[in-house]
């Protein structure tokens, strides 16, 4: 598990940088519908995540309404690429391993047979 990038690795900011994956860019208002964090919450996890080169903020107006759209950089693109293929390597020879004889899932099966 240490290969994990621990910034994205939290569950929040990781739900995050897998919804700003998805688009080219996001509205604050809008990620914090998806993603069901509170505006405090999801404020310091962008920080976070805008500490770390990972998500780029742009605070503008939409006429007289304050807006922030947010994306990821390419830094957070290629975080988020490494991240995937870490998590991946780490779970495969979980997919790949065939339960021993004698387990109890095979003892279930026996015992239904």
């Amino acid at each position: 598990m240490t290969d994990l990038d621990r910034v994205i690795h939290e569950p929040a900011r990781l739900m995050l940088v897998a919804l700003l994956a998805g688009v080219k860019e996001a509205d604050f208002l809008w990620l914090q519908r998806e993603s069901g964090l509170t505006k405090g919450n999801l404020s310091s996890h962008l920080a976070r995540l805008e500490e770390a080169g990972y998500v780029a903020v742009q605070k503008t107006f939409k006429g007289k309404i304050p807006l922030t759209v947010l994306r990821l950089t390419p830094a957070g693109k290629h975080a988020f690429d490494i991240y995937k293929k870490s998590l991946n390597g780490l779970l495969a020879p979980a997919r790949t391993e065939k339960p021993e004889r004698g387990s109890s899932r095979d003892s279930k099966r026996e015992a239904i047979s």
